[in-house]
């Protein structure tokens, strides 16, 4: 038996498949197939636009697949979410999808939207947003270059952004945000009901999130003579508690524990100051709490 699994082409393809080799798959692309080879006997995978995964998985053609949450709600898609996979195309942060107008434009707000033009590629999820608001206003599909119809063509823009450095770019700003977005691993609910296809999903998303919660931890290991021991271990973060083992036939100890990797440019001075020697800063795939 196979699982069939969407993954996103265009923008997030490469951060998925870096994703899946650090939790433990390696997926090839051979040209210009949309279908990958998988180091998996049990896992069939197929390249498509994130947009439409969420459509296919609903409809029963893959099993699951990643796609963001704006394209679930955007097609209103009838599947099981089954985890949040914190990433995109440059950083993990999520995506928005926001409003956007011309510096110089006189729309404030939403209710100034009332009547005007808008181009963007989530149709509906524009419309809902409008509707909520109690707003009117002429919401047109964009097929592309969504930031250059302001003003000359539309009114306004709804976009996805991550950092706010193309609309930035393109003399835009923000009215109001839409969603905050996340890519989601989903699943067919048919699948899911099936014993065999829900396990290796549900042992997809604990590889893949544990890969995540890895992406900004490391680990550390030291010597620490047992008169430093304390105050070695006062500056240490840790998981739970730092591990503490005794070295054979001396006066030392073995500390190592995972921390953020952004602390460790600050901590390893610090502990060497307070007596921690044979420091080891190590990479991690993945964190399984």
């Amino acid at each position: 038996m196979r699982l069939r699994l969407g993954l996103p082409s265009g923008s997030l393809q490469e951060a998925t498949l870096a994703l899946f080799r650090k939790a433990g798959w390696n997926i090839s692309l051979q040209g210009r197939s949309y279908f990958p080879s998988v180091d998996d006997d049990e896992l069939e995978c197929v390249l498509l636009r994130a947009q439409e995964i969420p459509r296919y998985v609903a409809d029963g053609v893959l099993d699951a697949g990643l796609s963001g949450k704006d394209w679930i709600m955007e097609n209103r898609a009838e599947v099981v979410e089954v985890a949040d996979l914190a990433y995109s195309k440059n950083t993990s942060r999520p995506i928005r999808v926001v409003i956007a107008v011309a510096q110089d434009s006189d729309i404030q707000q939403v209710k100034d939207l009332e009547g005007k033009r808008i181009a963007t590629e989530v149709v509906q999820l524009t419309r809902d947003f409008l509707a909520q608001h109690g707003v009117q206003a002429h919401v047109e599909y964009s097929w592309g270059a969504t930031e250059a119809k302001v003003p000359e063509l539309v009114d306004a823009i709804v976009d996805l952004t991550e950092t706010g450095s193309s609309l930035r770019a393109n003399k835009l700003r923000i009215v109001d945000t839409i969603l905050v977005s996340t890519t989601r691993l989903m699943a067919n609910p048919r699948a899911w009901e099936d014993a065999w296809k829900r396990a290796k999903i549900e042992n997809l998303s604990l590889l893949l999130l544990g890969a995540l919660r890895a992406d900004a931890k490391v680990g550390l290991k030291m010597n620490v003579p047992d008169g430093a021991l304390d105050q070695v271990l006062a500056l240490l973060p840790a998981m739970k508690q730092p591990t503490v083992s005794g070295l054979m036939n001396s006066g030392w100890k073995a500390v190592e524990t995972i921390v953020d990797e952004h602390v460790v440019r600050r901590l390893i001075p610090d502990l060497k100051r307070a007596g921690a020697e044979d420091i080891i800063e190590y990479p991690l795939n993945k964190v399984i709490p």
